[in-house]
């Protein structure tokens, strides 16, 4: 018997292809940080998402010297773009923390081949989240109001406001996140210190290992942290996007005052964070040649996630549309009308389309397993909740109470180059994390191969 791996598999489904070993998996995962030289293909993708970020820096600036009068909000629409994005980018951050803290806490293996770079991925949404609702404020540089703290105005927040309860949570999300990735990476980070050649790496690292050693003490004191943290983050992936739907919930605005939004919330936000997940995980796994880590059995358990929350989803669009009618409220049934024939009508029909009606070809397991078509899907996912969040905050305002409140939303250039420069924000963050620190969890890939069995040559 030698000591190769030839079956590394969790139950009947491959976890890594076989033939790795402790030291293969440290030197494929940790080259790509350290000897793998930048492509071009990096540069290019780095340099697009690098001038994305600057348009949008340039029309944050401009904001701040104009005001928010240069997008489209107006009366009736006070929420406009900068709310619409706000809910999508948190609803994206969801999927990083499920994966993470939830799949650990039940103990499914196959998440560590992509929990890393999820965990990324939350912490860099969740930052392109926030700052629209601060640009929101008219006068951001006062946003620190937002914050109980001693002042000589002995001023307070509202805390019956669901805006400030949005403060909370999504520091909450993002400080919990932040400790849980970071501490996740500490024996990964003290891995690429002792096998980097670069001094001044070497460095770094070793600040950021904080003197890991590999120890006993250090182990057990790491999964206590790590279980600790996990617990934590749990109950967040439930409350932060529920707290988020209290924007809306408890207004009494039709189409938004309804008790479906939290559970309809958490799962669109599963369901738009999964899709992310893969939009980002297809192209990693095939430019970096991570195929024998990412495997077909993620890419299918990710497809059934987003098929699961999916059905979730068409659910609650369902019984929104059957309370409106069978409430007997005549502003419920006018609203319905007025998303399926009104000025919004053909956004409201591709919501439909993208978000019910073609991810059901994921039933279909030939294209649920093919990595082209997950992507295309997953990508028309993404468009369809955010076409979701434009129908409920701008269809929902746009013909208020009374006829002489109707108005048009139209959003502006400034709108969309702030929209567009936060999705530049987010790549070039990405595109920095995979150059500097592992995508893939080093140790916890070698967890899986004493689970494999050693077969007789």
């Amino acid at each position: 018997m030698d000591d190769r791996t030839d079956d590394v598999t969790v139950g009947s489904a491959p976890v890594i292809e076989p033939g790795y070993t402790f030291a293969t998996v440290t030197d494929k995962i940790s080259a790509i940080v350290l000897t793998r030289p930048t492509s071009v293909a990096w540069l290019f993708g780095f340099g697009v998402a690098f001038l994305l970020t600057m348009m949008m820096l340039y029309a944050i600036g401009y904001l701040f010297v104009r005001g928010v009068g240069i997008w489209g909000v107006n009366i009736p629409v006070g929420w406009g773009f900068a709310i619409v994005n706000f809910v999508w980018w948190i609803g994206i951050g969801h999927a990083g923390t499920l994966i993470s803290a939830i799949l650990l806490l039940l103990r499914q293996s196959w998440r560590n081949s992509i929990n890393r770079f999820a965990e990324a991925m939350t912490l860099f949404a969740v930052a392109c989240a926030g700052l629209f609702p601060v640009l929101h404020l008219g006068r951001p540089w006062l946003g620190y109001w937002l914050f109980p703290y001693p002042n000589t105005m002995k001023y307070w927040p509202q805390f019956r406001s669901p805006l400030v309860w949005d403060v909370f949570a999504v520091s909450t999300y993002f400080t919990i996140s932040l400790m849980f990735w970071f501490i996740g990476l500490i024996p990964d980070l003290a891995t690429l210190r002792d096998r980097s050649g670069n001094r001044a790496a070497q460095i770094i690292y070793g600040i950021l290992a904080m003197g890991w050693r590999g120890s006993a003490r250090h182990w057990a004191r790491y999964e206590t942290a790590y279980l600790l943290l996990a617990g934590l983050a749990t109950p967040l992936v439930l409350s932060v996007h529920t707290v988020v739907s209290f924007d809306f919930a408890i207004s009494m605005v039709p189409g938004w005052h309804t008790t479906i939004f939290p559970p309809y919330f958490v799962a669109g936000a599963i369901y738009s964070g999964f899709a992310m997940v893969l939009v980002l995980a297809i192209p990693i796994r095939k430019f970096y040649g991570l195929e024998d880590f990412i495997t077909e059995r993620h890419l299918q358990n990710s497809a059934k996630v987003m098929l699961a929350t999916g059905l979730i989803v068409a659910y609650g669009y369902g019984i929104e549309a059957f309370m409106g009618w069978y409430s007997g409220n005549r502003y419920d049934t006018f609203l319905l009308w007025n998303r399926l024939h009104g000025p919004y009508h053909f956004w409201y029909w591709m919501l439909l389309v993208c978000n019910i009606g073609i991810p059901q070809v994921l039933w279909i397991r030939n294209l649920r397993s093919s990595p082209v078509w997950l992507f295309l899907i997953s990508l028309d996912i993404l468009v369809g909740m955010w076409l979701e969040r434009f129908v409920i905050v701008v269809v929902s305002l746009h013909r208020d109470f009374l006829n002489s409140s109707w108005g048009m939303y139209y959003p502006t250039r400034w709108d969309w180059m702030t929209y567009i420069g936060t999705i530049g924000m987010f790549l070039a963050l990405m595109f920095l994390f995979l150059r500097i620190l592992p995508a893939i969890s080093i140790f916890e890939m070698r967890t899986l191969l004493p689970q494999a069995e050693v077969k007789p040559e």
